[in-house]
């Protein structure tokens, strides 16, 4: 064993000249690369024709917010989520994960768990634990504004102090954290503007925030309702997700990874005196969740990540809507003739509006990418590898949880109406999704609860 093998790593803070000379020489010595678990791993050798963008990606910071901090904080704790913290937690010095909860009663309960997190792949489980917890403290606020707590519990308020569901209210603000500087988020796209409004006094333009999440349009939204001024807006990035992963019978903290993926990450990079910037604590997250084996996470050019969003999102489009309505398995909308028609005129209709956004009349092969003959190729081979899953929005609307249709279908709708097309399919799929979930809100709100009866005792 050469001397160089056993000489210890000395772990550098991130964005120290020192540390960044180090990536450089992992980077040409492989044997060295193969320890990068003691520090911050370089990147793989990026496709020549995307160069410039993983130069820029991988290229030094010396702007404010050079000096980052390893923790990440995770707001959503989902599948995904669930799935996000158990594999970072798996890597050899592993970086600090906090778990956010913006409901009160998930952290009371993780409090009172073993403050593990357990994934089961192929009928093994494996149980990570030291989590950092903490619930997302906004003080007591109701539509984005700050009240007393007088007037959040008026008469007219949601909560009552005398209630079972005051224990979903907010935290009060006392004794703040620290600010977050590396936040990803696995919350549902229609819950994300009220879960960052609960941490947004912690984040600043030195902060990073990458979405994984269904769904187009939610950074335009919380641009307008959370982080109005771009001069104090953090900085985004984005992830697709394919993983398959559901809910666990083992408790509210176990997930079931049902379905191995990828995840594909983009930079949206950040305009200052004219120039594209990416900051320090955006290249740091994607450094790190690109080193998880088990997430098969690989970096993506803006352009090519925009293109994959879309083809994500018309097969989410057509799957999610039908089995929600159909109540059934992805599985049951193949072979079936009615069911075949409707998918093709959804397609149609996304097709018509993505071939006519003006961000992509430039891209080359773009025709072929989104004819509705290969999405509808798409639809079908996700509907064939998945079909014992329950679709997402399908399990919203089991639960009675609010669905996502507004940033699918939704979307469709809304960049249609913008081209000038009228896409009668989906603004109809949009509708029957939330008149399903006024008839089950409707319906679960009518339940009587029962009183357990003692087996001694009889009904009469």
């Amino acid at each position: 064993m050469s001397s160089e093998s056993t000489r210890p790593v000395v772990e550098r803070p991130i964005g120290s000249p020192n540390a960044n000379r180090t990536r450089g020489m992992n980077e040409r010595k492989d044997d060295i690369h193969k320890k990068a678990s003691l520090s911050e791993p370089a990147g793989g050798t990026p496709d020549p024709s995307e160069q410039d963008y993983h130069n820029a990606v991988h290229r030094t910071s010396k702007g404010p917010g050079g000096q980052i901090r390893r923790r990440i904080h995770i707001l959503g704790t989902g599948s995904v989520g669930k799935l996000i913290a158990h594999s970072l937690r798996g890597l050899p010095n592993p970086p600090p994960v906090t778990l956010l909860f913006h409901r009160a009663s998930y952290y009371y309960e993780w409090q009172a768990s073993k403050k593990d997190i357990k994934i089961t792949t192929n009928g093994i489980t494996v149980s990570h634990s030291g989590f950092g917890a903490e619930p997302a403290r906004c003080g007591w606020r109701r539509y984005g504004k700050s009240l007393t707590i007088e007037q959040f519990f008026a008469d007219e308020a949601p909560y009552n102090l005398h209630d079972d569901s005051f224990q979903e209210a907010p935290f009060p603000d006392q004794n703040l954290p620290d600010p977050i500087q590396n936040l990803i988020v696995t919350v549902k796209a229609a819950s994300t503007v009220n879960a960052l409004l609960a941490i947004r006094p912690r984040l600043s333009k030195n902060s990073s925030i990458l979405f994984l999440q269904n769904g187009m349009g939610i950074i335009e939204k919380v641009n307008k309702d959370v982080f109005a001024d771009p001069t104090t807006r953090p900085n985004y990035m984005l992830g697709i997700i394919s993983h398959g992963v559901s809910p666990s019978t083992e408790g509210r903290f176990a997930a079931t990874h049902a379905g191995m993926g990828t995840i594909a990450l983009g930079l949206i990079p950040r305009e200052e005196d004219g120039m594209e910037r990416w900051s320090t604590a955006s290249r740091y997250i994607l450094r790190t969740v690109c080193r998880v084996p088990v997430l098969a996470a690989v970096p993506a050019a803006p352009v090519e990540l925009m293109q994959a969003q879309l083809e994500k999102l018309a097969i989410n489009a057509v799957i999610n809507p039908i089995t929600a309505l159909v109540d059934a398995r992805n599985g049951a909308i193949l072979y079936t003739n009615p069911l075949t028609r409707v998918i093709r005129l959804l397609l149609a209709e996304i097709s018509l509006v993505i071939l006519a956004m003006p961000e992509l009349k430039s891209l080359p092969n773009v025709a072929t990418r989104f004819s509705t003959k290969r999405l509808e190729a798409l639809v079908t081979a996700v509907a064939y590898k998945t079909g014992n899953n329950v679709s997402s929005m399908l399990g919203d609307v089991r639960e009675g949880r609010r669905t996502e249709i507004e940033f699918i279908n939704g979307y469709i709708v809304q960049r249609g109406e913008e081209l000038g097309i009228t896409c009668f399919m989906n603004y109809m799929m949009v509708q029957l999704i939330k008149g399903k979930q006024q008839i089950v809100d409707k319906e679960r709100s009518e339940e009587l609860p029962l009183a357990k009866v003692k087996p001694s005792q009889k009904i009469i």
